[in-house]
């Protein structure tokens, strides 16, 4: 979800509430891991949500975004050229080599966490998908290793940007990652996009979602005018959406959203 508030400038957790972020965001990692084993050929995007409703319930936690401004869904399911904000629907059936974007939001102990991927359906993505699949990984690897403490925050968008202008994709504009941790949306709002420096410099504490969206064809996207939530590109190409939370520290910034190992 990338629907951001614009009321203060940032946040700085305390380390009290940074324990709390961490395990929220652990949990979500793992709820979208069990989810991207589950998914399979055939099943409907509302089955996949009602399984993930049952994973978040079962862990202890609720839906960050179940009727958050009212939407209507567990999560977040966006099929090919929907970017992100796609609902599950009965009669929505995945076929083989379909691209599915997941973005879950989990709250609990008062603390919130939110993650995403694209998966192909099927484990065979074509051409084209694989690229751009593993162009928007490498994005949101090259922002998350320019997220240290000191920078400017706009360097995490330039560093998205220059390795999708590389791959030939175009990142959108319209919808930016943000800050996350007591609530789904926090300050700051992070572009995904080269901008001018804003002057908000990270700081250690600060938690944030970085999510690039990223389409195969041109930036622009269209909201449904039907459902009211589900963003899909403008020129009907495929997108891709992937999304970890990160606590800034003064050196290499700690991926949240990663579940544990066995060994931990």
């Amino acid at each position: 979800m990338s629907k951001g508030s614009r009321e203060a400038r940032f946040i700085v957790h305390p380390p009290a509430a940074v324990a709390h972020i961490r395990e929220a965001a652990r949990v979500t990692g793992e709820i979208l891991a069990e989810l991207t084993r589950q998914i399979q050929p055939g099943m409907t995007t509302l089955l996949l949500d009602q399984l993930a409703g049952q994973l978040i319930r079962r862990c202890g936690g609720e839906s960050a975004f179940f009727n958050y401004h009212g939407f209507p869904g567990q999560i977040c399911i966006s099929v090919n050229d929907e970017v992100v904000h796609g609902i599950g629907r009965a009669d929505r059936v995945l076929m083989a080599g379909d691209l599915v974007g997941l973005d879950v939001g989990v709250r609990l102990k008062g603390a919130v966490g939110d993650t995403a991927t694209t998966v192909c359906v099927g484990g065979r993505p074509a051409p084209v998908a694989a690229r751009l699949m593993e162009a928007t990984r490498r994005s949101l690897d090259a922002g998350i290793a320019a997220a240290r403490g000191g920078d400017d925050l706009s360097v995490i968008g330039k560093a998205i940007e220059t390795v999708i202008k590389a791959a030939g994709f175009s990142v959108v504009r319209d919808f930016v990652g943000h800050g996350c941790g007591r609530e789904l949306h926090e300050p700051p709002e992070v572009p995904n996009f080269t901008t001018t420096p804003r002057g908000i410099l990270l700081r250690p504490g600060m938690v944030l979602a970085i999510e690039p969206m990223v389409n195969a064809g041109g930036w622009r996207v269209t909201v449904d005018k039907h459902d009211g939530w589900t963003v899909r590109t403008a020129d009907g190409s495929l997108s891709t959406h992937y999304e970890h939370m990160v606590l800034i520290t003064q050196g290499e910034a700690e991926v949240l959203t990663c579940p544990k190992t066995p060994s931990e």
